[in-house]
């Protein structure tokens, strides 16, 4: 388990050669030797992912007792670089190619409401409380930066798009309250849950697939030449939230969840039916009518964002069909006797005292 320190997180444990190229790199003052990492590991696997995750942290909170200038270190980011082209290529070489972003966003609205599968209705319909904390685990790694990565979206628009997404944003941050900013929401939900709602405190117990998808926004908004990619993956975010939080409402009913878990799903529910046609009407018609050119980008964005969630819901779905945990530490989400998250009996310091 990650320690947290005040607003920044300690360097989460290596995992392979990759990870801990990067992150003994990080222990020195910047400046320092940038190990040169393998080109040839697994661009899905844990290593390469943790490694890109630990780069792209430093230009969220950072880490504690990291050197800040290593931000813009040409070493680190010709490594990252390197990282970076592992992935993206293979997310171009899983995804096929296309053009017609209606047809992609027609496809994502007719998803039904009622629809049995995927995890959102194992969870309405079969989830136990510690499936659904080990589900709030897993996406901690990416609501602690609700919104974050498309922030770097609204210089490489203009007009409409621009207007459009930063009233997206305004949304996601809370409409100029604190407390309902979206990130607040989510660490709210963990302290309902009994889970611990410090910044990436949990890192270290989620596997890969939730790291690809949150790099995947951390990478679609940090390039330029990807800020179709990272529309269209905004927006097949926001026009299926809505259901989705539907079916964790009702999940959330049945199993007797504290009032702040609810809150989050339920103002998903709402603000996320007005984002749908923001993103739609706004944010992506006003992108190609001012580049009608990156049509492809935005669809490869929505594909994209649809192979990894189903990475990411396949992983989970056969670890909990074999009733074992999908976390790296099966101490992370309670007990399984449990049957209401009214009563936890989860130890919330599982691992604090990792050894350093």
């Amino acid at each position: 388990m990650t320690i947290a320190t005040a607003d920044r997180t300690m360097l989460p444990q290596p995992c392979g050669e990759l990870s801990a190229g990067v992150i003994d790199a990080l222990a020195n003052p910047a400046g320092s030797a940038v190990p040169t990492l393998a080109a040839s590991a697994d661009p899905y696997g844990r290593d390469l992912q943790l490694a890109l995750h630990t780069c792209y942290g430093l230009h969220y909170r950072g880490f504690a007792d990291v050197d800040e200038d290593w931000e813009w270190d040409p070493g680190l980011l010709g490594a990252r670089a390197r990282l970076e082209h592992r992935f993206l290529a293979a997310l171009r070489a899983d995804t096929t190619q296309g053009r017609d972003v209606e047809a992609e966003l027609d496809r994502l609205l007719l998803v039904p409401d009622d629809d049995d599968a995927g995890m959102g209705a194992f969870l309405r319909d079969h989830g136990m409380p510690w499936h659904m904390r080990e589900y709030f685990v897993h996406r901690s790694i990416l609501h602690h930066q609700e919104a974050d990565p498309y922030a770097w979206l609204i210089p490489r628009l203009r007009g409409a798009a621009k207007a459009a997404l930063v009233a997206v944003e305004f949304d996601e941050f809370g409409g100029g309250h604190a407390e309902r900013v979206h990130q607040r929401l989510y660490a709210d939900l963990l302290d309902g849950a009994g889970l611990d709602s410090s910044y990436l405190s949990y890192l270290d117990v989620v596997p890969a697939p939730m790291l690809a998808l949150v790099n995947m926004m951390s990478l679609f908004g940090l390039h330029r030449s990807l800020r179709g990619a990272g529309v269209g993956h905004f927006a097949s975010v926001e026009i299926t939230s809505s259901p989705a939080s539907r079916k964790m409402v009702q999940a959330l009913e049945r199993l007797d969840a504290d009032p702040a878990c609810l809150t989050f799903y339920r103002e998903h529910v709402e603000a996320d039916a007005v984002h749908e046609q923001l993103m739609r009407r706004g944010v992506i018609a006003g992108l190609l009518a001012d580049e009608p050119e990156l049509s492809g980008s935005v669809v490869f964005g929505i594909r994209a964002t649809d192979l990894l969630e189903e990475k990411f819901s396949d992983h989970v779905l056969n670890c909990w069909q074999e009733n074992r945990t999908s976390l790296l530490d099966p101490e992370s989400a309670g007990e399984k006797s449990e049957t209401s998250m009214t009563d936890s009996r989860m130890n919330r310091d599982f691992a604090a005292t990792r050894p350093r």
